[in-house]
């Protein structure tokens, strides 16, 4: 009998400084108006999270060994491209991905009005179902104190043979 496998990852951006020409990417949407968070590539802490999950599931090790940020060809990329990525190197290596689950950490963006389009973009990035929930942490740590965003995400893979 094969058991699944869990994974957890985590994912941290502090907001770009005021003025940035970046732009917001959650969930693999852009978030127009909002602060941007800063990083090598577009800073997604949900899309970097599940990806995250995913190796550590697989036994893959974590992001930052599979895109490390002395890799150019990852600078910029889309946090949904990576998250695709990282699912096809998981079922490369003899998984299949049951799901994933992120929690984003935070006080803004407000994710409710957009879970379903995001949920629905990770999970094609994936290929795999994608839930997401938002939570704040009342005011303390550098998330309370709007400085920045953290993801933390559940992964289940199962080996394929």
């Amino acid at each position: 009998m094969k058991l699944p496998l869990v994974g957890i990852g985590s994912d941290v951006h502090a907001f770009a400084e005021e003025g940035s020409t970046r732009e917001m990417w959650l969930g693999g949407v852009l978030f127009p108006g909002e602060r941007p968070l800063e990083g090598h590539s577009d800073a997604d802490v949900i899309a970097h999270a599940a990806a995250d999950a995913l190796f550590s599931a697989a036994g893959l090790g974590d992001l930052g060994s599979n895109f490390g940020t002395s890799e150019p060809e990852w600078a910029g990329a889309a946090g949904s491209v990576l998250l695709a990525e990282a699912a096809r190197r998981v079922r490369a290596a003899g998984f299949e991905i049951g799901n994933v689950a992120v929690q984003v950490v935070g006080n803004r963006p407000k994710v409710g009005p957009h879970r379903d389009l995001m949920q629905e973009r990770m999970s094609r990035a994936a290929g795999a179902t994608v839930r997401i929930s938002a939570t704040t942490t009342d005011a303390l740590g550098f998330t309370g104190r709007g400085e920045g965003l953290a993801a933390i995400a559940t992964a289940l893979v199962i080996p394929a043979s």
